[in-house]
């Protein structure tokens, strides 16, 4: 009886991941069981849309699976009631990504059934020209939410790279446990060692200082907005507010497509920030590269970081016209393919190597591997 009970359940999940139009081969594997017959109505719902979309039209008189019976608030409810954590994660972004439920970001009692998540806050950037009145409140919930938690990961992670570099020779009195000087605090209180407890006493602490700068550094980054950027433009913003954040730094952040919108007054909220922004449209480098230029004020402390797949909708010569003009003024030029997580993206080789044979430095990098090309020229 177990044997058959297991076979059974074998083949409903087979039903499950082929789907109804698996019913004439494996026909009836989900009577009886109601929570598998719920969870093919939410499956059919999304991957039913596939095949729908190539026309694909089932003969057989199966019913009880139209999606049409279930409504995007109703296949939320339900595939959260249905799914662990994981599988409703890739769900929702199924749901989002590949088959385009708007509804899922326009309409607020569905937005506020769903985990706040990295995912969640692509989708509502991508739509959000979409949102009013309560829906857009409640995505700026969301927002906030997923961008603090990443900004407070990445400042975490960043802080010993970012925070100027340890210098051995000075000392401070300021107290923080990345500078503490290990070898120093344990020779000077040695004296205060319990032999009864065999336990050092720790009456004073000593710190090693950091090396900082009096004269400041400008950093510019001027960040694509095109659909296919998304990820780069989530990194840039947090990234840029982090920046901000640092002694005798100062930052300027503008985001472009054919249209240029300097969001620098918005550095210290990076959720308004990226509400403010809308991604799609054109691609105008050399546009953006020419606002760069008016903002540059001491060239030879001066670090453009330019964020874009460089598929110019304009003219390339001007783009690289405008790389090399920075260049020649003193200005440090980084031209950044990607910002993101992976930093595996798709470009265009041929005029990311004109920019690189102009003066700049090309690269695709990771937030850290931002944060570490960076210190090495402001530390």
């Amino acid at each position: 009886m177990a044997d058959d009970a297991e076979q059974q359940s074998a083949m409903a999940r087979w039903r499950l991941i082929l789907g109804r139009f698996a019913e004439r081969s494996l026909p009836q594997t989900l009577d009886g069981n109601h929570a598998y017959r719920r969870m093919d109505r939410v499956l059919e719902y999304l991957y039913g849309k596939e095949y729908r979309e190539r026309s694909v039209r089932e003969k057989s008189d199966v019913g009880g699976l139209d999606p049409s019976r279930l409504t995007v608030p109703g296949w939320v409810r339900e595939a959260r009631d249905l799914f662990p954590n994981e599988p409703l994660e890739v769900l929702t972004k199924h749901a989002l990504q590949r088959y385009g439920l708007t509804e899922l970001v326009t309409d607020p009692q569905t937005l506020e059934r769903l985990e706040p998540n990295y995912d969640l806050l692509k989708a509502i950037m991508t739509f959000r020209g979409m949102m009013k009145g309560p829906v857009l409140e409640t995505a700026r919930r969301v927002v906030r939410k997923v961008v603090d938690e990443l900004s407070k990961t990445l400042a975490t992670e960043l802080r010993q790279v970012l925070w100027g570099r340890v210098n051995r020779q000075l000392r401070t009195q300021r107290k923080s446990a990345r500078n503490l000087d290990v070898q120093r605090t344990i020779r000077a209180n040695l004296k205060h060692f319990d032999r009864q407890r065999r336990q050092l006493v720790i009456d004073q602490l000593f710190f090693f200082a950091r090396n900082t700068h009096h004269l400041p550094w400008y950093i510019i980054m001027a960040v694509d907005s095109s659909g296919s950027m998304a990820d780069s433009v989530i990194h840039s913003a947090v990234m840029a507010g982090i920046f901000h954040g640092l002694p005798t730094v100062r930052v300027s952040l503008l985001t472009f497509d054919t249209n240029i919108v300097d969001l620098t007054d918005r550095l210290d909220d990076p959720m308004d920030l990226l509400m403010s922004v809308q991604l799609g449209g054109g691609t105008d480098i050399a546009r953006a590269l020419r606002y760069c230029e008016t903002l540059v004020q001491s060239p030879t402390r001066t670090i453009v970081i330019l964020v874009t797949d460089f598929c110019e909708g304009n003219s390339p010569a001007g783009v690289v016209r405008g790389v090399k003009r920075l260049c020649e003024a003193g200005v440090i030029v980084l031209g950044l393919a990607a910002l993101d997580t992976e930093a595996n993206p798709t470009y265009d080789h041929t005029l990311a190597q004109q920019c690189a044979d102009a003066g700049a430095e090309v690269a695709a990098l990771t937030p850290m591997g931002l944060a570490t090309w960076l210190s090495k020229i402001i530390y």
